[in-house]
């Protein structure tokens, strides 16, 4: 019996129907990922490579699931002998080092929450996070942006007691290295009060909502088990199988993709801890480099990767592709397919849990969709009064029956009785996104609700407009927003960055011939009245198009613009 046979009634299925209908979880009492997983491998195959780490300098290093057990075990001891225990809260700002994995693992053994958080956070962001989650100790990588912001919010951060970081610690600080170093390569599993059970804390990602700070997702220690559809069925995993997904240690994507299903299922996990910008050239030699049998990435990483000479790699390793994080465009889909003959299967979810939608094995790929619902939840598309709508019909993403907390989907918003109220104010919960359902059961992301565009009384997804441009030879991306207007509530923005080809050459014709494009690509009204070229898109270090920051950056301008002509 494989690890994970241990955890699914059934492996293998003959269709989308069989798999829909008969998967199930085995779901063991007190599930530790540590233990019943890393240490599991590590026991019965000491030699079983588990993690393949590189970046852009051309470093390299691999780690068996020993080295994971090892280096855990001596984490969970360091943390403990800090005087962390179970149910105390660390935040984890360690990009894509090595030590994320040692860490993580560690702190699941402990019992102790993790926070994983992102490179790009700021004074307010760390001072917030801190404070809201009652952290008591940090830990960073050695980059000293990141050590200076920590400086910077330390004294505000009212229960943070330690501060450490990778290497050489500065005043203040302990060396998590050293630490590490020194502790016993022995930890034995916990029993008693400070055993873990099911439904305990493990994980808080903070998320932003439409308005207000971020908010707490709380998962508990099933996590893992639900990533086993995200990894074994929607990214196509397999034993022995290396696979890299492109995401920073601070977001929900890594948990997706780096750590937990991938493992469950037998895979390497291949990661590029990329120091500076993105470099699809180094990815590329990567792919080529290590033989990748499977790649994840948002469709940012695929549109720069197809500006690159593909022909110059070898791909012939690679059996699947995906992406999720953002909606794929179809000329994304098929500029990727006759470059290397590989079909990207997009999938989609969120923070709050596992994948809701995906393109699974047994079915076509029809390129813009995300696919079919996963058997894991009993997901609907309803309309505002809460009834079904039918296909073609934009609805809300709901997952009935929430609240018997189906395996992998949070437990709640922390410490935040409003946005459960909002979205999860009985049996059933409301994702906040939108699609619709096409005649085949495939499912189509419109948008967030507060992402879809008003405009005189029309409701347009930002995704359909994006996709029309991206048929343009001049956009190599771009990100559709709305903007006040006086008359029509809001009008449709694009903000695009050009191709080589256009580069320097966004002049008023352009400006025309796109939104004449647009009107004869779809329907004319979603047409956008307002185009602005730039270098480049706000991006989260996953690559994820951070529309909500050129949203705010246009509203402020208005406001700015209408106080002065009230001025004059």
């Amino acid at each position: 019996m494989s690890l994970l046979e241990r955890f699914v009634e059934r492996v293998d299925f003959e269709s989308y129907e069989d798999f829909k209908k008969n998967f199930k979880l085995k779901v063991p009492k007190d599930f530790n990922f540590g233990f019943d997983v890393v240490d599991v491998y590590a026991d019965t195959e000491p030699e079983r490579e588990a993690l393949i780490w590189c970046d852009d300098e051309g470093n390299e290093k691999h780690f068996t699931f020993t080295d994971i057990k090892e280096k855990s075990n001596r984490v969970a001891n360091m943390f403990k002998g800090l005087g962390i225990k179970k149910g105390d809260r660390v935040l984890m700002i360690l990009r894509q080092r090595p030590e994320v994995w040692f860490t993580m693992v560690g702190l699941h053994k402990l019992g102790a929450v993790v926070i994983p958080a992102t490179f790009q956070l700021e004074y307010h962001d760390i001072v917030y996070r801190c404070n809201a989650a009652n952290v008591k100790m940090i830990v960073c990588a050695d980059d000293q942006w990141i050590i200076d912001n920590v400086n910077s919010a330390r004294p505000d951060c009212k229960t943070v007691q330690i501060c450490s970081v990778i290497g050489k610690a500065p005043e203040g600080w302990r060396s998590l290295t050293d630490d590490i170093d020194a502790a016993s390569p022995v930890f034995e599993r916990p029993t008693g009060d400070e055993a873990t059970h099911n439904e305990d804390p493990m994980i808080i990602y903070f998320s932003s909502g439409t308005t207000g700070e971020p908010k707490m997702i709380l998962h508990d220690y099933l996590l893992p088990l639900g990533h086993i559809v995200t990894a074994k069925y929607w990214q196509q995993v397999y034993d022995g199988c290396r696979h890299l997904t492109q995401a920073d240690s601070g977001w929900a994507k890594f948990a997706w993709g780096k750590i937990y299903g991938q493992w469950i299922a037998g895979a390497v996990n291949v990661t590029f801890d990329t120091q500076g910008k993105f470099s699809a050239q180094r990815m590329l030699e990567i792919i080529e480099k290590l033989k990748l049998n499977s790649f994840c990435g948002p469709s940012t990483i695929y549109r720069y990767l197809i500006q690159e000479d593909l022909s110059k790699y070898d791909f012939s390793s690679i059996k699947h592709c995906s992406m999720a994080g953002e909606p794929l465009n179809p000329e994304v889909f098929y500029k990727w397919k006759d470059a290397t003959g590989l079909e990207i299967r997009e999938g989609f979810g969120q923070t709050e849990g596992s994948v809701l939608f995906a393109n699974f094995p047994w079915i076509d790929v029809k390129p813009g969709s995300t696919g079919k619902p996963t058997p894991l939840y009993d997901i609907e598309l309803l309309d505002d009064e809460g009834n079904p709508v039918e296909d073609g019909i934009v609805g809300n993403v709901i997952i009935r029956n929430a609240s018997s907390h189906p395996t992998g989907l949070f437990k709640e918003y922390y410490q935040n009785p409003e946005a459960m109220a909002d979205q999860w104010p009985g049996a059933d919960y409301n994702t906040g996104d939108t699609a619709w359902r096409d005649p085949d059961g495939y499912i189509w992301f419109v948008g967030r609700n507060d992402d879809v565009i008003k405009c005189s009384g029309y409701r347009i997804g930002p995704f359909e407009v994006e996709s029309a441009l991206m048929t343009h030879p001049a956009v190599l991306e771009c990100a559709v927003t709305s903007v006040p207007d006086p008359m029509r509530g809001q009008a449709v923005k694009a903000t695009i960055v050009l191709t080589k080809q256009y580069k320097g050459k966004g002049t008023p014709e352009l400006v025309k011939e796109l939104q004449n494009h647009v009107k004869h690509a779809t329907a004319p009204y979603k047409y956008p009245r307002v185009i602005e070229f730039v270098e480049e898109l706000p991006k989260t270090p996953s690559g994820k198009i951070m529309r909500k920051a050129i949203k705010k950056a246009d509203e402020e301008k208005y406001k700015a613009a209408q106080a002065q002509a009230g001025q004059q």
